[in-house]
């Protein structure tokens, strides 16, 4: 099993979006984020080294305690499901 630090990079190359989780991610963390900034949120967690990953069943945990901000991400085809305030 490879470091989180080279599966956090694997996830932030191949991390994509479906139209739907862009609403998503807006109304769970209360925001109103363009789909590039909400791309740009995602990046910056997974390329944060402060950001911390598990993997439960069939998704990724990636929780960033700095941006105070969970995100769920299908292991199978790193697609973000969601975002969560933590």
């Amino acid at each position: 099993m490879p470091d989180n630090s080279k599966l956090l990079a694997l996830i932030k190359k191949r991390v994509c979006y479906t139209d739907l989780v862009y609403q998503r991610v807006n109304k769970k963390l209360k925001v109103d984020l363009s789909r590039a900034e909400i791309e740009m949120l995602v990046q910056n967690i997974l390329g944060d080294e402060q950001t911390m990953l598990e993997k439960r069943g069939k998704n990724y945990y990636v929780t960033s305690l700095v941006r105070h901000t969970r995100l769920t991400i299908n292991s199978f085809n790193f697609r973000l499901i969601t975002a969560d305030r933590i």
